[in-house]
């Protein structure tokens, strides 16, 4: 599985039903939906600034995060940005790959 960071901003709408039904509510929501492709929440914090919520979740693959993020977007009440992210041995196994790049001159 891959490991997503999610970032999620709420329009007026969707803070008023974060207000009206709670945190914990919003938060089993995603829950029920990541589960229900294939996915596993490992973490939801809400946040002030620009992010209201960062979200860490485990999902199959870019199909099923871009699924996730279309359902939620399609909606107005919030928008997602997704960030994929990677583990150490990843970024060892990026940095072994050579590739033929020449910058700008």
């Amino acid at each position: 599985m891959a490991k997503y960071l999610l970032e999620a901003r709420y329009t007026a709408a969707g803070a008023r039903g974060v207000a009206n039904a709670g945190g914990s509510a919003r938060r089993a929501v995603v829950e029920k939906m990541i589960g229900a492709i294939g996915g596993k929440l490992e973490a939801f914090y809400f946040a002030f600034g620009d992010v209201d919520a960062y979200v860490l979740v485990d999902l199959p693959d870019n199909v099923s995060v871009a699924a996730m993020a279309l359902a939620v977007n399609q909606t107005g009440a919030a928008s997602v940005k997704t960030i994929a992210l990677l583990t150490p041995e990843e970024m060892d196994a990026a940095s072994k790959q050579t590739v033929a790049y020449q910058p700008p001159a």
